[in-house]
């Protein structure tokens, strides 16, 4: 067996068109970190897509992926079964999280976003720092990795739009309360554009150091191709090689959001044609 054969050796529905896959690539394994992403190919004939590293397991040589079914690659993925191979995995890609003793870390996750904020977190509880996790979603059955992050030892908290689990409301509650109760030293928020965006909002009043990964468009992920450009400081960056993690408070969120509203429609009709499938 070659040594990266990229076989698939678990693949799991986790919430509605929400999956959770490991994928055997060691070379990936050996140097990937908090916060990096890798990019994949399900066959030769497909386009490239970037997918967060939630995990990643020296002993065997894997990598874990969350990953969203919004168009047609990762409808492909989803459709993949154990001991199938994708055609590529390549990284570990962009800079990785960066971890030191900061103090008091709020980590905030939102959505298929509460993936990347895992290894996050675990990285600053290694790091001696004191650990919140605040974590939102839609509903209960949409709130993924809840009891595994509960699981570091660390306070976690949730917040649902329907209350099922957790308080009602949006995260950005929760990360009120922690503001008023206990300043934090540092916020890192991983999430959809807008809750990033009242995250970044709500910790600049309070000059809090905030960092936000940012999911821009993304190619071949080595600053080649610029379609992952996104304005911070007013200047470009790439999210691919500068990023994807970026001070909240120097992004612009309008520009960026704009960028990707591009596919929102094509978006939408691979979601529709994903339900009809599933008979959602």
């Amino acid at each position: 067996m070659a040594e990266d054969c990229f076989e698939i050796i678990y693949h799991e529905r986790i919430a509605p068109a929400i999956y959770n896959a490991k994928v055997l690539a060691p070379a990936v394994t050996r140097r990937a970190k908090a916060g990096q992403f890798v990019i994949i190919r399900v066959d030769d004939h497909g386009e490239r897509i970037p997918l967060t590293l939630v995990d990643f397991f020296k002993n065997e040589g894997s990598v874990e992926l969350v990953y969203q079914v919004v168009g047609t690659t990762t409808y492909k993925f989803s459709q993949m079964k154990i001991g199938d191979r994708l055609a590529d995995v390549v990284g570990p890609l962009g800079h990785p999280t960066v971890v030191e003793r900061f103090g008091k870390v709020v980590c905030v996750g939102g959505g298929v976003g509460i993936g990347a904020i895992y290894p996050i977190a675990r990285s600053m509880i290694e790091a001696g720092n004191d650990v919140t996790v605040l974590l939102g979603a839609r509903d209960g059955e949409h709130l993924i990795l809840h009891e595994r992050i509960r699981r570091l030892g660390v306070p976690v908290k949730a917040a649902t739009e329907d209350g099922s689990i957790g308080v009602r409301g949006f995260v950005t509650e929760l990360l009120k309360e922690e503001i008023s109760s206990s300043c934090p030293d540092r916020v890192i928020a991983v999430g959809p554009l807008p809750m990033m965006k009242a995250v970044s909002d709500m910790t600049k009043s309070h000059h809090i150091p905030t960092v936000v990964s940012l999911n821009a468009i993304m190619l071949d992920g080595t600053g080649m191709c610029g379609t992952c450009r996104c304005e911070v400081g007013g200047e470009t960056k790439f999210s691919c090689v500068d990023g994807p993690e970026f001070d909240g408070h120097q992004v612009d969120f309008e520009n960026l959001a704009v960028r990707l509203s591009a596919y929102k429609d094509e978006e939408a009709l691979s979601w529709e044609r994903f339900r009809v499938r599933e008979g959602k």
